[in-house]
Parts: C-alpha cells; structure tokens; sequence
C-alpha cells in the first residue's frame, strides 16, 4: 500500500493474521526498526511523521514500553476513568439541553459526538477550555491524509508547544487532573521525561477526543440506518454496550494505525514481510472480515461474541478503551432517551473524512421528529 509521499508500507487486513501480528515479538514500534527511517529516506514534512516519532508508548517497545505503560497506569486507573461517570452524564446532558434550541436539521457530529469528548478530555487533562478547539483542529491536521507537508509540521510544532505550555503550567500550579498526577509518577528514582509527558498528552489528547468523537458519529448513524437495531435497544432487549461494541467491529473509528515494523523476516500467508519494513493496522478491515465473523457487513447489535481488535491487541492495547466505552455508551442512552425518534436528515450521503487513520464522515445532519 502506498502512502501519502510515495511511501510504501504492507497493510495488514485479516483479523486474525492483523490479530497474531500485533502481538508477535518479532514486530516493534521504534522508528529505529523501519529501514526507510533509519536511513532518512522519509520525505520531508511527512504528514504520519508525529505517528513515527511521538515520544512515549505508542513509539517503545520492550522493558522501555513496559515501564512508559507502569507510569501511565499509575495516574490513569480503572477507578478513576469510573468516577468520570456522573461529569460526562451531567456534560451531555448540556449539550442536549442546547440542541433543543437547534431548528431544522443539525449536525449532530459537531454539537454533539465532538464537544462531549473533547470536554471530557479536556478536563481529564487540564487543559485550558480555551484552547481545546485549536487543540482538536491541530489534532485534526495530524490525522490527516491529505494535509500538505507545511501544514503537517505547523501542526506538530503548535502541539507541541501548546501540550508543552500545559506541563509547564502543571508544574508551577498542580491540579487535580490527570497531568498533574503524570508529572508526579514515579517508579523508584524513575518517572517520565519532559519529552514523554509530553508526548504522552498528545497521544492521549488525539486518542481521548478523535477516536472517541468518531465512535459515537459511527453509532448513531449506524443506528439511525438499521432501525430494527435501533428498536433492540431501545426496547431493551439487549443493552447500549452492544450497540458499542457492534459499531467497533462494523465500522471502526480508527481506520488504519501507523505503524509497525518487521524485527525480521515475517512469512504471512503467501507473502514475506522483510525485516525493516512497515505495516499499517487496518481495524476497520479487520471488523469486516468475513473469514472472521459471519454476514460481517451487516450491522447486528445481537452478536455474540462480539470479539473485535478496534483498540488494538498484545502490549499495546488502548489503555483508554474503558473511558471511550463509557462515553459512547452514556452518549447513545442519553441522546435516544431524548430524541427516541432522532433521524438522518434527508440529502446526500455524509463525505467521509479525508484521512485513512480517521474513520468517521464530516457531518451527520439528523433531524428530531416526534415520538409516535
């Protein structure tokens, strides 16, 4: 598969091939492995370059990423992602109280599936709120696929320097948010580096509100489409979780991850992988394998198991997943508990995004209509 800048990369497309690769030893995430890296063959201004060199997990492999995963989990734990519960039920709540005042067709991706989790993150970090537009565009630069190589490094630079100011802020004035308690984790006489704090708020800041924003765009017109599906749920015959896990699976919001790459040669199938190349991780693939799950482009909410790699496997599962879950699901009964008779609007079908990471449309234009 070729990539924006000519560069070429294998696209892993089965699950479980995708499934046994993301946990093999013999693929890593440090840049240092990929041949065309390590001898600057990259074209200057590469738009994935961030995805490459980003400091922190998602760019370690080994003892390195273990003791990154160790800091990180210290601050970010299960109890805490649970005590976010009422702020993002009282946050939705907002929102939906000022769609109200909404006449005639809306988009619901922009007044709602975007501003919850950008909130929530948003808060969760510290960040100021009035940044987190300009956070949440520059983040949308990043995910880009057709982002030229000036406005790609221009948004990497003003990341960084925002995430940067955030840190330096933290330090002078703790809180109580998740930066704070980065700063403070510690293992022994270890903790994390400037450079890691940092690029340990960016990945959760692209991961917390992107991938998040996506899911819930996903769901509801995925819904909104299948309105058998729909009525399950709302009649209770099978719970908001599996609507979730279901538009994981039937359309994932993370489209394509860079990047891995062969420690060594790696056979799959009828084709070799050579040591130093790269792979993509093609999730929304993946859920459509019909090798892997029966009938896999039809959308059903019953089906169980539901087993799916949408935020990943091996070392590198998404340590956010439990929050995106808890977003999406308090977002969808709280938005059909509203508007039970919500509707796509009618028009043309939604563009997709112009991003092969990003997987979601630009808009979804729904209308309210009363409840029969």
């Amino acid at each position: 598969m070729e990539l924006p800048g000519g560069v070429v990369v294998w696209a892993v497309t089965h699950h479980d091939t995708l499934q046994e690769l993301l946990a093999d030893p013999r693929v890593g995430k440090n840049p240092q492995l990929w041949t065309t890296f390590r001898e600057g063959r990259l074209p200057e201004g590469w738009p994935l370059t961030t995805f490459v060199t980003v400091p922190g997990m998602i760019t370690a492999d080994g003892e390195d990423h273990r003791r990154l995963r160790g800091l990180v989990t210290q601050a970010f734990t299960p109890r805490r992602t649970a005590a976010l519960q009422p702020a993002i039920e009282a946050r939705a709540t907002a929102l939906l109280d000022r769609m109200a005042g909404l006449q005639g067709p809306f988009d619901l991706r922009e007044h709602y599936a975007y501003p919850l989790p950008m909130q929530v993150i948003g808060e969760l970090l510290g960040l100021p709120p009035k940044q987190q537009d300009e956070l949440h565009e520059l983040s949308d630069t990043l995910v880009s696929s057709s982002a030229t190589p000036e406005a790609a490094v221009a948004a990497q630079r003003a990341l960084f320097a925002l995430l940067a100011s955030v840190v330096a802020a933290k330090r002078a004035e703790p809180g109580d948010d998740l930066t704070t308690d980065l700063i403070a984790a510690r293992e022994d006489d270890d903790r994390l580096s400037e450079s890691e704090l940092v690029g340990t708020l960016l990945l959760m800041l692209v991961a917390g509100h992107e991938t998040t924003l996506n899911l819930i765009t996903n769901a509801v017109r995925a819904l909104l489409a299948h309105p058998d599906q729909l009525r399950l749920v709302l009649d209770g015959a099978v719970p908001w979780s599996a609507a979730v896990e279901e538009t994981l699976r039937y359309d994932s919001p993370v489209g394509q991850f860079p990047l891995r790459y062969a420690v060594e040669d790696i056979p799959v199938g009828g084709a070799v992988i050579r040591r130093g190349e790269a792979l993509l991780a093609s999730y929304a693939a993946a859920g459509r394998d019909g090798a892997h799950v029966p009938d896999a482009d039809r959308f059903d909410v019953t089906r169980q198991p539901n087993r799916h790699l949408s935020f990943g496997h091996g070392p590198h599962f998404c340590l956010g997943s439990g929050l995106a879950r808890l977003e999406a699901e308090t977002a969808l009964r709280l938005l059909f508990e509203r508007h039970p008779a919500l509707a796509l609007a009618d028009g043309p079908a939604p563009e997709p995004i112009g991003s092969f990471v990003s997987n979601s449309v630009r808009t979804l234009r729904v209308t309210v209509r009363t409840a029969r």
